[in-house]
């Protein structure tokens, strides 16, 4: 990461300081095509220029994880075709010599394809139908990398730059970027959407949708679904989905204005959309550890669904998903692998969706669900480095903040750290400096108490055993 945002720096010093070039022209191309078997062929184009201290020798390369079938890389440069070797340090970038040094000021255009098919039989990739399809954000495109070297730069996409996606007729398509122009061509449609900085992972999904309109307030929700929906049936979905939104934005602090509008959209493949099984996260919000995920974000304001079990439980499947666009999907490409406690924010904000969709008030008892899975002390059928109590302290520590500095402190909180850190690692120290910010007081103590001491405070456990003894009591004839 250090490379990475050391190129975002030096690009913008106005001599160069290293190595690196500069993508002064791009424009990605994605073709769907659903017959006669359904494939997704995408194209880019680079224009680059050789900004740099030096010749360059070589291209590195950042591919998506292996979330789709597919076929290899191909790349040319100015039409001459490039070998691309993996590095055997890192197994998502390759790399490839140039048959002349790049010289300094240099121009040269680098083109890479590539095309994607339905998952396999007994595959686990993410797959697409004749009727529908989806590319989600950071895991199709291609990035461009730095060089090697000190003050090296490189990889920055251009300041403006076109998406175009061509779709089968009467297909509905929501991408990344303002749609700035359609036309047509055959039986196809072509759509170009332009992308900006605050579009950092390009998306797609598209489909023959039937769409619907649901929502609360200032919030809109484009629910697409392959088939009709009963409109009766969309109002009690649109009201759990509001409480959901009211719950987010009390937890987290709204989302910007430009963030109000959100995408449900039925799955292609049921078993082709989800990859985010996670078997504690199930067990913390009271569902079978088997139980497979019914919705998953792919951008900041799309999401996928399962409606195989009908349209009554959507909001409730949804809720745990949509945190995502509160915590700032794809904003921060670290989020999901930061240390413990932060890596159980996702989970924290997870029950408090369901809770709400759901329309009760079970965060005493999802509390208490998850101490039942942390020892007391002075018990020890777990070892205290056990990754799986970790992670359970690490989840509740998020219900103690509040308890300690009350919700309105904690929404603040939050939020100014997702704010501040946004397109950047943040850590734990992060979050100790934006509550101390906010309560003046020496929160560092506070969690060292909850994360570094085993177990956790019995405190905190006997309020929450008290009030179940309690509700026994008074329910006892």
């Amino acid at each position: 990461m250090l490379a990475v945002a050391g190129s975002f720096w030096a690009a913008s010093c106005a001599v160069a300081l290293g190595p690196g070039y500069t993508i002064e022209k791009q424009e990605i191309r994605v073709r769907f095509a659903d017959k006669p078997e359904p494939r997704i062929e995408v194209a880019a184009d680079y224009h680059v220029k050789n900004t740099g201290t030096r010749p360059l020798r070589e291209l590195e390369l950042r591919l998506p994880g292996r979330r789709f079938h597919s076929n290899e890389l191909r790349a040319t440069w100015d039409a001459k075709a490039l070998t691309l070797t993996q590095d055997p340090d890192n197994p998502r970038s390759t790399r490839t010599a140039l048959a002349e040094p790049w010289k300094v000021a240099a121009r040269h255009t680098l083109h890479l394809t590539r095309e994607f098919s339905p998952a396999q039989e007994a595959e686990t990739s993410l797959s697409f139908s004749s009727d529908a399809f989806f590319l989600p954000a950071a895991a199709w495109s291609v990035e461009l990398l730095p060089p090697d070297g000190l003050f090296a730069t490189g990889g920055v996409p251009a300041k403006k730059w076109n998406l175009l996606v061509s779709v089968p007729d009467g297909f509905q398509l929501h991408t990344s970027g303002i749609q700035k122009k359609n036309s047509r061509k055959g039986r196809e449609t072509i759509v170009m959407a332009e992308q900006g900085a605050e579009d950092p992972y390009p998306f797609v999904i598209a489909g023959r949708y039937s769409a619907a309109e649901i929502g609360r307030g200032n919030e809109k929700v484009h629910l697409w679904t392959s088939k009709q929906q009963d409109t009766a049936k969309l109002r009690d979905v649109s009201d759990g989905l509001a409480r959901v939104f009211t719950a987010y934005d009390a937890a987290f602090g709204e989302r910007s204005k430009g963030s109000l509008q959100t995408w449900i959209v039925e799955c292609p493949v049921a078993a082709g959309c989800f990859t985010n099984l996670n078997p504690l996260r199930a067990k913390l919000l009271g569902q079978d550890e088997n139980e497979r995920p019914t919705a998953e974000m792919i951008s900041q304001d799309t999401m996928v669904v399962d409606l195989s079990g009908g349209t009554p439980a959507l909001a409730a499947g949804a809720a745990p998903s949509l945190a995502a666009s509160w915590l700032g999907y794809a904003q921060n490409p670290a989020f999901f692998e930061q240390r413990a406690p932060l890596t159980m924010l996702p989970a924290f904000a997870a029950a408090i969706g369901r809770d709400a969709a759901e329309g009760g008030d079970s965060r005493a008892e999802t509390i208490r669900r998850a101490l039942r899975l942390i020892p007391p002390v002075g018990e020890k059928p777990q070892k205290e480095e056990d990754p799986r109590v970790l992670r359970v302290k690490s989840f509740l520590f998020f219900y103690a903040l509040q308890d300690r500095y009350g919700q309105q402190t904690f929404r603040k909180a939050i939020q100014y750290m997702l704010y501040a850190r946004r397109e950047r690692d943040f850590e734990l120290s992060d979050l100790i400096a934006a509550f101390e910010q906010e309560t003046h007081q020496n929160v560092a103590e506070f969690v060292r108490m909850w994360m570094k001491r085993p177990g956790v405070p019995e405190e905190f456990r006997a309020r929450y055993e008290r009030n179940t003894a309690a509700t026994n009591k008074e329910s006892t004839p």
